[in-house]
């Protein structure tokens, strides 16, 4: 329970008792709590009893997070918090005024201060009547008492009574024994009820500057709780508040996160986009644009419009890059020794390389062939009765060109590319070179295979001078192990729309 919990306070100073003195920083460890009556009163987070003017009740399932906080503080983090308290919409209510012997620092002596008349908001969260509806804080008219039963937000007071002999140990066991009777049991609540109290703990944690709870050790489960803490943050109009801290979180997971970002780069990109993390938007982004169209439909339900403009004109750039180097490599040639472009009169058997190479080329970068259209089978002698009209039912070959991609996708080219611009290539093998060879016996030879190959290792270097603007990676963990397409997507300062 947050009400358990125990924070370093921030560094402010507050009004003490005659027997307290006053705070000084959140670094020294000291408790901000304020002695009334034999009783201890916490000023501090969560419950800033004599400073807070914002109650905050966030109840999931059978447990209740009360948080006493400041309307400065939220307002300057939450957008909706500085709408809801405005005076247009706000519901605040005043507090009556009541006189209290306070000491101001620890060398102000017995002044006694009258505490002004403040306003008390109090919000509580709505889960709605719908089953699809989200929980919202709705903020409440104070003219029923707090969860404490007065409606300052103080707890009761208890009589005082005089105090028993130090000497009486039984006094003592029997208080324990009856505190431990009677204390309250706390029914279980479900996973997803303990994980909005966590998120909201969480948001409320970021906004006093307290790092929040989130797993630190297994990055699948950090993703998780990150992505819900952002959505949350985005319900508030805080994502300027909590993207900071959930960027510097996950960042220390380092190259763990480069991993799980090229597994599930949309995913990815949109916590970034909610995080506003350059890093991870970034990292994302490439290999978004290096895979597409794979994982498109998800992305244009999750990404605002913003983000898939980018993403589109980011695909359109790499493609045109993709044709020019495409055209370059089906220019590649070879020449003589006199400086001649090779040809079937000059060089034969040095056009036959290039011939080969550009063959290769063909297939690695083109379609696979449509299917051959179905022919419908001979109609045997019972069938005279259920004739079949031959337009409707049987395919024809336009309709099978017609669905047939006129290019392959950017993640294929991204494959062929990376082959070319490898430093080991690995196509056109010395195998497949002599299998060429054989099929003209008359040009087969050993010296001819020698020959042939070393013009092959020849037009392989060309090609890998002119895919290297291709081979540039972006990331920021290196090229990923695994990854086939393409990553030398540049992603500029105007790309970061939330900065716009």
């Amino acid at each position: 329970m947050v009400s358990q919990m125990e924070l370093e306070p921030h560094n402010t100073v507050v009004r003490r008792g005659p027997s307290s003195v006053a705070s000084s920083s959140r670094r020294h460890g000291r408790s901000s709590r304020h002695h009334r009556n034999g009783s201890f009163v916490s000023n501090e987070f969560p419950e800033f009893t004599h400073t807070g003017d914002v109650e905050i009740l966030v109840k999931a399932g059978s447990r209740t997070n009360r948080y006493l906080l400041h309307r400065l503080m939220l307002t300057q983090c939450s957008g909706f918090f500085e709408a809801s308290t405005s005076q247009q919409w706000s519901r605040a209510t005043e507090e009556p005024p009541r006189r209290e012997l306070a000491r101001i620092g620890e060398d102000s002596g017995n002044e006694l201060a009258r505490r002004e008349v403040k306003k008390r908001w109090i919000y509580e969260l709505d889960s709605g009547t719908g089953k699809d509806d989200i929980p919202m804080l709705v903020q409440k008219d104070n003219t029923t008492a707090s969860i404490f039963g007065s409606n300052d937000g103080r707890p009761p007071i208890p009589a005082t009574r005089s105090k028993p002999p130090s000497s009486n140990p039984s006094f003592f066991r029997s208080v324990a024994n009856l505190s431990l009777s009677h204390a309250p049991v706390q029914s279980p609540i479900s996973p997803e009820d303990q994980d909005l109290l966590t998120d909201y703990d969480n948001l409320f944690r970021i906004f006093y500057n307290y790092p929040p709870a989130l797993d630190a050790i297994d990055i699948a489960s950090a993703y998780i709780q990150c992505k819900s803490l952002l959505t949350l943050a985005d319900l508030y109009d805080a994502l300027s508040v909590v993207g900071p801290r959930i960027d510097h979180h996950l960042l220390q997971f380092q190259s763990r996160l480069w991993k799980q970002i090229a597994k599930y780069p949309p995913s990815y990109l949109k916590l970034g986009y909610l995080a506003q993390s350059k890093t991870i938007y970034q990292e994302a982004l490439i290999h978004v644009v290096g895979a597409w169209p794979s994982g498109e439909r998800h992305i244009r339900h999750q990404l605002p419009d913003a983000v898939l403009e980018v993403i589109e004109n980011k695909v359109e750039d790499l493609e045109d890059m993709v044709s020019r180097i495409e055209s370059k490599l089906f220019r590649l040639c070879l020449v003589t020794s006199r400086g001649e472009r090779v040809s079937p009169h000059n060089s034969y058997l040095d056009w036959l390389v290039i011939s080969l190479f550009k063959q290769w080329l063909i297939d690695a970068t083109s379609p696979p062939p449509p299917p051959a259209p179905r022919t419908n089978p001979p109609p045997s002698r019972s069938s005279h009765t259920h004739t079949r009209h031959p337009s409707t039912h049987s395919p024809t070959i336009s309709a099978t060109h017609s669905n047939a991609p006129s290019t392959p996708p950017l993640s294929t080219l991204g494959h062929t590319f990376r082959r070319l611009g490898s430093a080991s290539p690995t196509y056109l093998s010395h195998d497949e070179c002599k299998r060429f060879l054989k099929l003209s016996p008359e040009l087969y030879s050993r010296e001819n295979l020698k020959r042939f190959e070393r013009r092959m290792d020849e037009v392989k270097g060309l090609a890998r001078e002119i895919v290297r603007p291709l081979m540039r990676c972006g990331l920021q963990g290196g090229p990923a192990e695994g990854v086939t397409y393409l990553t030398c997507t540049r992603v500029e300062e105007r790309d970061f729309v939330w900065l716009e």
